[in-house]
C-alpha cells in the first residue's frame, strides 16, 4: 500500500461512520492525519470511532449536513478541539428511492438534493473561511458518475451529484490563488449501505454499465481521495477525477 504524507494535518470526513467515508478516514489515519468523523447516525459513528481510535487521533460530531446550523456548530467544535481544519472530504449522501422523474415523491426528491448538494455546500461554506485564514486547504467532494451521465429512475440523485460537480468547479476557480485545492471524485457504484436504498434491478443496471465488470472497491476510492488531500496535490483544482471502471471516459 502506498504511503501518503498527511502528518500534522487535521481532516473532516462527512458520512464517516461507514462505507466510503469510513474507508477514507481509515486511510487518512494510516497516513498520519487526525480525523474528525462527522455523521448523523450516532450509534454507528460511536462504533466506528472506537474501532479507529487505535490508529490515531479521532474525534466525532453528530451532524445532519442538510442543516447549516449543525454544520456550523460542528465546524466550530472541531476547530476548538483540534485548532484547525486542513482537509474536508464532503462525502455524506443518500441515494433516495428509484422512480421516474414525473412520479418521484417531491419530499423525497427534495431530501436527496438537500443532503447531497446543500450538504456539500454547507460544509464548504462553513470551513473555507477558516482555510482562507490559514492560507491552506484541501477539499475533496464526492459526487458520482451519475452526475455526469444521469441515471434513469434516479433523477434526484443524478441532479444533486451534477450540482456537486459544478459547485466544485466554481470553488476551484474562486480559490485557485489561495493554496486551497478543491476537486471532485466521480465514482461508479460500490457495495456500501447506500445499496439498501436501491432495487436489485437497479444494482444490475449499474453493474452492466461498468466495462471492468465489477463494482468499485471502497479502498480504491480512499486511495485516490487521500492523494488529492495531500500537499503534493499542489496544482490540480476544480477538476473531476473519474473512478468508474471505464464507464465514463470524459
Amino acid at each position: 500500500m502506498t504511503t501518503f504524507d498527511l502528518k500534522g494535518r487535521t481532516a473532516v470526513v462527512t458520512g464517516a461512520a461507514q462505507g466510503f467515508g469510513r474507508a477514507i478516514a481509515e486511510r487518512f489515519l494510516q497516513s498520519g492525519a487526525d480525523v474528525s468523523l462527522w455523521d448523523m447516525d450516532a450509534d454507528t459513528l460511536a462504533s466506528a470511532a472506537r474501532e479507529l481510535a487505535s490508529m490515531g487521533k479521532v474525534s466525532t460530531a453528530i451532524v445532519d449536513v442538510s442543516s447549516l446550523e449543525q454544520v456550523e456548530a460542528a465546524t466550530a467544535a472541531t476547530i476548538k478541539a483540534s485548532s484547525k481544519i486542513d482537509i474536508l472530504v464532503a462525502n455524506a449522501g443518500i441515494a433516495g428511492p428509484n422512480h421516474t422523474a414525473w412520479t418521484y415523491p417531491v419530499d423525497a426528491w427534495r431530501q436527496v438534493v438537500e443532503i447531497n448538494l446543500f450538504g456539500v455546500y454547507y460544509c464548504c461554506r462553513s470551513i473555507i473561511p477558516h482555510m482562507l485564514e490559514r492560507k491552506y486547504g484541501r477539499i475533496v467532494n464526492i459526487a458520482s458518475v451519475a452526475g455526469k451521465e444521469g441515471n434513469p429512475n434516479a433523477s434526484a440523485y443524478s441532479s444533486a451529484k451534477s450540482g456537486v460537480i459544478a459547485l466544485t468547479k466554481s470553488l476551484g476557480k474562486e480559490l485557485a490563488k489561495e493554496n486551497i485545492a478543491v476537486n471532485v471524485v466521480t465514482p461508479a457504484a460500490a457495495k456500501t449501505r447506500i445499496f439498501d436504498q436501491m432495487t436489485p434491478e437497479f444494482h444490475q443496471f449499474m453493474l452492466s454499465k461498468i466495462p471492468r465488470g465489477r463494482f468499485l472497491e471502497i479502498q480504491e476510492l480512499a486511495a485516490l481521495v487521500t492523494w488529492l488531500s495531500t500537499e503534493e496535490n499542489s496544482f490540480s483544482t476544480g477538476s473531476v477525477f473519474d473512478i468508474s471502471g471505464g464507464r465514463s471516459t470524459y
